[in-house]
Parts: C-alpha cells; structure tokens; sequence
C-alpha cells in the first residue's frame, strides 16, 4: 500500500491505495473531510469507495434469475458483510498527474459472488475535488450492481445541513431499512438545518443530488454534486452507545446509486443489472465556496 498527495493551487488531497480511500482533503488549510489519523484503516478513513454495492443485505442472502447467493460478514461487530469490496481491496495505480490520480482493483469472486472491474479517478480543482467511479461486469452472469462513497464532513456546533429528498427510509434492528415514509421535520433539510443530537442512520430516497454543508463560523461551506444516477442518500450521526469516543465533530452523508438490502426488494431498490461486460459509472463533485457576512 502507499499513500499518495495530490496538489492544485491551494487544494490537497492524501489518497491510500489500500482501500481505494480519501484520507485528507483540504482547500485553503480547510479540511473539507473529517482528519484521518496517519494508519488509520480504510473504514476509519475520511472518504471510501462502496463498489459493488453498499451498505448491507438482509440476513446476507438473496435470490437473482433462478441463483440464490449467500454473503459472510466482513467485520467483527457487524453480522451482515457491509460495504462491497472496495474499501476492502488493494488498488493498482494506472495513471498519475500532480492534480489527478486514477486507481483500479479487480475483484475474482472469492469473498463474494461478483466478479468485476473497478476504476476510481480523483480530479482536483482549484476549489474541490471530482470523483468518478466505474465498476464493469466481469462475470459470466448477469448481476444486481450499485455504486457509492461514504464520506465522512467535520461537524462543528453551528454546521448546517441543506439538501433535498422525496421520502425516509425508517431503521430496524441490525442497522437495517425498515419501511418508507415521510420524512421527519428535524431530518427534513430543504431548508439550511442543525443535525440532530442523536443517532440517525437513514437512507433517503429522491434525493436532488445536490447538497450543502454549512460551517458558519469558519464562513465557509461545501457544495456536493452528484450524478443523477445517485438517487438515494444515506445519512449518518454517531453516538456514544455505538462509539464511545464520539465527540460530535463529523457526520456521513453517502451519495449512492440504489436503497440499502435493494437486494431484497421487488425493483432492486436502484440496483442496476449488469449483464456481462456491462458499466455503471457516476460522479460526484465537492466545491468549497466562501459564505457571505451574516451567514
């Protein structure tokens, strides 16, 4: 594995190739990502890869044209496999640029039962940062694939959250979708709002593709713009119960392709069928703009 720094104007970004993963993003000595510690793993990392699909399937099983396929769990504390393989896998480096960086990894079947072709680009900009993420169906079956980053932004006591959505997928037991429904006034932000002081761990379906993150008292925030193939957002805040070294200082906001355990529902929840040889790809962009006075 290897760490690699990229640069353009004032702009920086620390990329591991163990994991595919964002450890550091900066514009202007501001941290646009959570800081990572120097090691840190590929889940305690600022940003990683979701690839062949995210989040989990329920009881890891599910059926697709005629095969039933059975996953095992990837950690220790969680008894679904979380998270598809990239974040899990070493990536190769095919091309290098002082501002652009493009990694692939390949995935044979081993550990779960999706043989493909993944390409991760980073392009910096004098203000952020343009991701792009590709996966090509390698196999010899058609298969339900999806993509998405979970990213992880520094929380301070008056950041905001401005974004859009349709509907709110509720939470069961074992970090798991439950039902659809309307979305909850202190989780609805079409209108610039404090996270709540509690645990979320939703998926939102609709989502515009587009948000903003506030953080008045550094008068600046960050503008996320996502492909339109990205129609479900995942929102994320910790607490002590599941972390005790939480200190409210970040959140996750997941820009992906498909519903968690869209495995299991009848339209795949988003989950695009590959047939072999078959792409999905799709971008998402982080800008820093300065806020005005007042803001």
């Amino acid at each position: 594995m290897s760490q690699i720094t990229l640069l353009s104007g004032t702009t920086t970004a620390r990329i591991e190739t163990a994991g595919g993963c964002l450890m550091a993003l900066e514009c202007g000595g501001l941290p646009l990502l959570r800081p990572t510690a120097q090691g840190a793993a590929p889940i305690d990392s600022a940003c990683y890869p979701l690839v062949p699909f995210g989040n989990r399937i329920r009881d890891n099983t599910f059926d697709f044209e005629g095969h039933t396929y059975r996953l095992e769990p990837n950690t220790d504390w969680d008894r679904h496999y979380l998270h598809g393989e990239g974040w899990r896998s070493d990536w190769a480096v095919i091309s290098q640029q002082p501002d652009h960086l493009v990694l692939s990894h390949h995935h044979d079947g081993t550990a779960i039962p999706y043989v493909y072709d993944a390409e991760q680009t980073f392009a910096l900009t004098e203000d952020g940062l343009r991701l792009t993420l590709t996966v090509v169906n390698r196999g010899e079956r058609a298969m339900p694939f999806g993509l998405g980053w979970h990213p992880y932004f520094p929380m301070t006591p008056d950041t905001t959250l401005e974004t859009r959505a349709e509907r709110m997928w509720s939470e069961e037991e074992g970090w798991l979708p439950g039902t659809p429904g309307p979305i909850p006034a202190e989780l609805d932000f079409s209108v610039p709002r404090p996270l709540p002081h509690h645990w979320v761990n939703n998926g939102f379906e609709g989502w515009s593709g587009r948000a903003r993150i506030s953080w008045p008292e550094r008068r600046a925030s960050l503008v996320i713009e996502a492909d339109a193939v990205f129609r479900t957002m995942f929102l994320f805040v910790s607490d002590t119960s599941f972390d005790p070294d939480y200190r409210r200082d970040f959140f996750a906001l997941e820009p992906m392709t498909h519903l968690a355990d869209g495995h299991n529902q009848a339209v795949l929840g988003g989950l695009s069928v590959l047939r072999p040889s078959e792409t999905l790809s799709g971008s998402v962009t982080f800008r820093m703009e300065a806020l005005p006075d007042g803001r």
